[in-house]
């Protein structure tokens, strides 16, 4: 879909100072190639520090993932505690689960000292739709008080759960107290634009074409070419083959939102009256938010070819009406998709290449406040202070299997029996 049906770019309240791509040979401490979150929050975090910092983005700030996503800001990972437990043990799950907790305090912190206009809420119930739902986050909240004591997750039956989500739809749902939504845009640019006060020097429309694995490592595009101790890649989904290694890794899958036309006060006392974001529990999730002009953001349906699924904005609006009947025939203004990048066990992939070259990838769809720290615990090792970031980098990650013809078939075929459980 064409970048200018998203609402997003409709409603950008951050501008920056004009960038040129990158020509000529340039000298920096640090390059990184993606304006997404993880970038800029790392170039912010690094130029704080006093590093020359340049920033590589092939299109534009905000342009992948971090700048077309639900804009949900949550504690916890795309993969269950128990995936991580598994692979680090019990003791490094606590403190991979208070990173992301951490997350998300360092995205209200950052939003604060910068002023960004991202209209930054708080407010999440994950819903259940199904008698086995209920089960499921009732285990999952006594599980989360137990064993990493987390008081945060509050269960919510049907009355109470219909004073926040006025909707017959579900049987109760869990609110998270320290979980919000934002405009995710806006967040990304602002971040890009604290980052360009301190000093960062960004060069949009400048794809990378080569990195050159030396040290300094020798980064090429079109038009120029940088050299730089370290370098952070940080194209998630949008990375192509830069580095063949990294593909393997991740299957970028397409994802797609709505928005309605600005809502009445009164209609939305008939949707979201405080004002939360929700997402079910479905494998095939919806999730949905207000957004700070009263639109209904709607998301979910997903594509592992990249083409948007035939019927996509009729099916979601049926969704939407029928669990919110005072939306039927509200008129539908924008509809975009982007692509998220999940790794086989939904956990995000940190590591190095060589000893200068960093990456960050496969958040999995939960990566709106994690990928502020991920930028962070990059800047922090070039620092000197690698133990956080290499606790994420022990986690394994396997192949997706098929190789890059076969990947998405095997995917899709993985999938299709927890499509048709989410139906049962």
């Amino acid at each position: 879909m064409p970048e200018t049906t998203s609402y997003y770019r409709d409603s950008v309240a951050v501008t920056l100072t004009p960038t040129q791509p990158l020509t000529g040979a340039r000298r920096f401490d640090v390059c990184i190639v993606g304006g997404g979150v993880s970038g800029c929050s790392a170039a912010l975090h690094l130029a704080e520090q006093g590093y020359r910092v340049a920033l590589l983005e092939s299109y534009e700030i905000g342009f992948g993932a971090s700048g077309r996503s639900g804009g949900q800001i949550l504690p916890g990972l795309g993969t269950e505690l128990d995936v991580i437990e598994h692979a680090l043990g019990l003791q490094a799950a606590r403190e991979v689960w208070e990173m992301s907790r951490e997350a998300v305090r360092l995205t209200a912190e950052l939003v604060e000292r910068h002023a960004i206009p991202c209209d930054l809420k708080w407010g999440y119930i994950h819903a259940a739709v199904k008698p086995r739902h209920v089960k499921a986050y009732r285990h999952w909240q006594d599980a989360m008080a137990q064993r990493y004591g987390y008081q945060g997750l509050e269960w919510l039956e049907p009355d109470a759960f219909r004073q926040r989500v006025v909707s017959d739809g579900y049987l109760g749902g869990l609110a998270d107290a320290e979980g919000g939504h934002l405009h995710p845009l806006n967040y990304t640019l602002g971040l890009a634009q604290a980052a360009q006060r301190r000093g960062v020097e960004i060069f949009e429309h400048s794809q990378v074409t080569d990195i050159e694995r030396a040290r300094p490592a020798r980064i090429t595009t079109a038009q120029g070419q940088i050299e730089a101790e370290f370098v952070f890649v940080a194209g998630n989904a949008y990375l192509g083959g830069l580095i063949p290694e990294l593909q393997t890794k991740i299957m970028p899958v397409a994802n797609y939102i709505i928005a309605t036309e600005p809502l009445s006060h009164e209609q939305v006392s008939q949707l979201l009256p405080q004002d939360d974001a929700v997402s079910d529990a479905n494998f095939v999730l919806d999730y949905y938010r207000l957004s700070g002009d009263r639109r209904l953001l709607y998301g979910g349906q997903v594509s592992y070819t990249g083409r948007e699924p035939r019927g996509l904005r009729r099916r979601m609006e049926l969704k939407m009406a029928q669990l919110f009947p005072v939306l039927d025939r509200v008129n539908i203004a924008y509809r975009w998709g982007g692509k998220v990048a999940i790794t086989r066990n939904r956990a995000p992939h940190f590591g190095r290449i060589g000893n200068n070259i960093y990456y960050v990838q496969g958040y999995s769809g939960h990566g709106m406040a994690l990928a502020g720290l991920a930028g962070k615990l990059v800047a922090e090792s070039i620092m000197g202070q690698a133990e956080r970031f290499d606790m994420f980098a022990r986690m394994r990650h396997l192949d997706f299997p098929g190789g890059t013809r076969f990947r998405t078939p095997l995917l899709v075929l993985a999938t299709s029996f927890y499509r048709l459980r989410d139906r049962l």
